[in-house]
């Protein structure tokens, strides 16, 4: 039995595809019903909703012990791919407590019921600080706790430390470290708000640059490193680093839509995290922060050479992965 955390999100509804696909059995956990109907609409995207039924629910929270626990009768593998992302500074203690303490619950389990393997989805915010003279971050790069880092980062590092602690009491563990995951399922979500926005004729455009991965990849890299002897390592996931503007360009390209035509600059993202700010104070929500306005100008190139070393793993180009998200979510054949 493989249990999954994070069921209804993109790499978990993914890979609890991927695994009923291959035959196995799948236990996932969720929170509400409104949430496992992601689950169910991803689905029916791949025209597989057949094998939805064969998903063992278990309703649980990853905070709430004595019910979290009982997900773990009779499994031999954990996926645990539940997190809680924002930028948002008053975020800060949830995030901390879910992503750190959280992940401390599932070790804490995985030890107690004698659990085979625990794969570990971080996130690349989590990487270390380039010195002088270094270029690309890779698994090795060493954190420095002096430099600043998001709290989201710190609380995906915090994270690791206890998969790390995991390993040291004699768990078996792996972790990947994904860049921008796309993939079909979530437009309103994370990284597929990128194409639902592109879509309505989103104008602007910036010129930094970092990873992306297909969600396909991660999966895949996910089961083989379980199904591997290899323990106690992470591994980067990183298919192609992208320009953002070339990125949208694709993503334009491939919904037949207009690309954006405006570079927007520093000043222009400070002031739309600035009037962001301004309208939260009558009660809109948030949506940009001074972190998610760094990244868009911001340069990180990071390493897969690891990966494809340990398994002779081979990532889809994005630019192929970009048509047949859209191809998928627009249930074209």
């Amino acid at each position: 039995m493989n249990l999954i955390t994070g069921t209804t999100g993109l790499v978990g509804s993914h890979l609890t595809l991927r695994l009923l696909e291959k035959g196995e059995k799948v236990r996932g956990i969720f929170r509400s019903e409104v949430s496992k109907s992601k689950t169910e609409n991803l689905f029916k995207l791949y025209g597989k909703e057949s094998l939805f039924p064969q998903i063992e629910w278990i309703q649980a929270d990853i905070l709430d012990i004595p019910v979290f626990e009982k997900a773990f009768v009779d499994v031999e593998r954990v996926y645990h791919c539940a997190a809680f992302i924002s930028f948002d500074p008053k975020d800060e203690e949830k995030m901390r407590k879910v992503n750190i303490e959280g992940t401390a619950n599932v070790v804490n389990c995985c030890i107690d019921f004698g659990i085979k393997k625990l794969c570990h989805v971080s996130s690349v915010a989590a990487l270390g600080d380039l010195k002088e003279g270094e270029k690309i971050l890779t698994e090795e790069t060493e954190w420095n706790p002096e430099k600043h880092h998001s709290d989201y980062g710190i609380s995906k590092y915090g994270a690791e430390m206890e998969v790390w602690r995991g390993w040291q009491e004699g768990l078996e563990t792996v972790s990947v470290v994904p860049g921008i995951i796309i993939g079909p399922g979530f437009w309103n979500d994370g990284s597929g708000a990128i194409f639902s926005t592109i879509e309505k004729g989103f104008p602007f455009y910036t010129t930094g640059s970092t990873g992306f991965v297909a969600v396909k990849d991660v999966v895949s890299a996910m089961i083989s490193l379980m199904e591997s002897d290899i323990s106690g390592e992470r591994f980067i996931l990183i298919g192609e680093h992208l320009v953002l503007r070339d990125m949208a360009y694709k993503i334009a390209d491939a919904l037949s839509v207009k690309r954006p035509k405006i570079n927007a600059g520093r000043w222009l993202t400070t002031f739309a995290v600035f009037a962001d700010w301004l309208a939260s104070l009558f009660g809109k929500k948030r949506k940009l922060f001074a972190e998610t306005s760094d990244a868009f100008h911001r340069h990180r190139k990071f390493s897969n050479d690891k990966i494809r070393t340990a398994l002779g793993f081979e990532f889809t180009p994005i630019h192929e992965y970009i048509r047949e998200t859209v191809r998928i979510q627009k249930g074209k054949k």
